[in-house]
């Protein structure tokens, strides 16, 4: 007999989740109140890199001089750079509709709310409301854009990031406040359309998540860029001054500062979206911070579980849709599993951020004795020969058993590196281990090997020996 999941939110947690679930012969419906794709899809994550290529393409004419290639100066259509961002959604979100129809997935689209912990009540688009009962329900609904409560948060020109990626007219100045990865994508998204743009961030330092060694050297790419940094200001408020410009005031240590411009982005961070789900009826235990589950993502409630932003920690697409097969492989028996310790994650800023596993500071806060090596790109040939030279590699290794750690990677490509550095974090190899193998040359890639050069033992102790014996000839 099959068993019934219904799956609430077809995000990229939700619709993965159902995928695995009917290739493990479950019957499955999705419900979805929106747009099937979720708020990566539509709002997040394939926009904002969309707008993020227009970004690349403007920074490669900005510089073609320096190849040869004179040109008598650019343009933006801002209508046809929406244009192109709203098709290449639309294209993808068709894929997904595909997919979920090819593997008989029943796709309701409407509004979902809990009438007891195995009945939904279903409001579909256009239809009459009915009940829909199942053994399994998971809750994949996401999260969305936070409103922070400062003083003229309602002003026109004020706006989050979903609103942002709709713009028609390229701003002649945007304040960002908040400098983490949605307010530094955007800052440098805008700042290659020519917007005069500045960041004012609450913590001593943008991006604060990330190995202060590679947002050191992102800070001197993006002040290169013409973008402006105020960390450790807190924002009291914004005022509307003449001819429709904004003031933000903030607070800082010892200061207060203003900051105008046309218009100003809240990428203030995103809360959990559980409205309309009436979990208290269910009596699902959850707070601001996200559903509790365990680490089966089942909740306090028999047969209801949650995936995804809504139950907090990464809030990133590829964790939710690791989460979502992990949850419906444990509830068809499979004992599905997520590895939070290694998570790759990627700032599409430019020069790019990619991470993976621990920072330095998380091994001195958890006691583990660490080694440390860097590479710089501008002593990669294939980096140098594209012009690429901003960047480095940093590679973190046990001190003892040489395993690594954490990757940390600033330079062009680095969200296509960094996959090489996951399966190292993954299966606990050791520098030793990448020492051993052959890269390509010239590549990029070899930045990473030429950090883990300098972690390895053999070349440590080869390197007296190779120096006496090229002296001998």
């Amino acid at each position: 007999m099959q068993q019934k999941i219904v799956i609430i939110g077809a995000g990229p947690g939700g619709y993965v989740a159902a995928i695995r679930a009917a290739q493990l012969g479950a019957q499955v419906t999705i419900i979805e109140k929106e747009r099937v794709g979720g708020t990566c899809l539509n709002w997040g994550c394939i926009p904002t890199k969309a707008l993020y290529q227009n970004a690349q393409v403007i920074h490669a004419l900005t510089r073609s001089a320096e190849f040869g290639v004179i040109h008598n100066g650019f343009t933006i259509d801002m209508a046809k750079v929406q244009e192109r961002k709203d098709r290449v959604v639309r294209e993808l979100g068709d894929g997904i509709a595909k997919l979920l129809h090819s593997h008989q997935v029943e796709y309701i689209a409407g509004q979902a709310t809990f009438a007891a912990p195995h009945e939904l009540i279903i409001r579909p688009h256009g239809g009459a409301e009915y009940k829909l009962q199942a053994e399994h329900i998971i809750i994949a609904t996401g999260s969305v854009p936070t409103k922070p409560p400062i003083l003229g948060r309602d002003l026109p020109g004020v706006v989050n990031s979903n609103e942002l990626l709709g713009v028609r007219e390229i701003p002649k100045s945007l304040v960002v406040i908040g400098g983490g990865v949605i307010g530094m994508e955007f800052a440098g998204i805008f700042s290659s359309f020519g917007s005069a743009v500045t960041v004012v961030e609450f913590m001593p330092r943008i991006l604060h998540q990330v190995d202060k060694d590679i947002v050191g050297r992102l800070n001197m790419a993006l002040r290169k860029a013409g973008v402006k940094l105020s960390a450790d200001m807190r924002v009291q408020a914004i005022n509307q001054l003449d001819q429709g410009m904004l003031e933000v005031v903030a607070e800082g240590k010892d200061h207060t500062e203003s900051f105008t411009a046309a218009m100003v982005l809240l990428a203030t961070g995103r809360s959990i979206n559980v409205e309309g789900l009436n979990l208290a009826a269910i009596g699902v235990e959850h707070d601001k911070h996200g559903i509790k589950v365990d680490k089966h993502f089942a909740t306090n409630v028999n047969g209801v579980y949650a995936i995804g932003d809504v139950i907090g920690g990464h809030m990133l697409a590829h964790v939710a849709s690791e989460e979502g097969k992990a949850c419906v492989e444990g509830i068809l028996g499979l004992g599905g599993h997520v590895n939070y310790d290694c998570v790759p994650a990627v700032v599409f800023t430019s020069p790019e951020i990619a991470t993976v596993g621990l920072t330095e500071a998380e091994t001195q806060a958890r006691g583990i004795p660490v080694s440390v090596s860097k590479f710089m790109l501008g002593a990669n040939s294939k980096a140098v020969a594209m012009g690429e030279e901003m960047g480095l590699v940093k590679v973190i290794a046990h001190s003892q058993t040489k395993e690594v750690l954490g990757v940390h990677m600033l330079g062009s490509h680095a969200s296509t590196l960094i996959h090489e550095a996951a399966l190292a974090v993954e299966h606990k190899l050791t520098v030793n281990d990448i020492a051993r193998t052959i890269h390509a040359h010239p590549t990029i890639s070899e930045a990473f090997l030429e950090a883990v050069l300098g972690l390895d033992d053999r070349a440590i102790h080869a390197a007296p020996k190779f120096k006496k014996q090229e002296a001998r000839r």
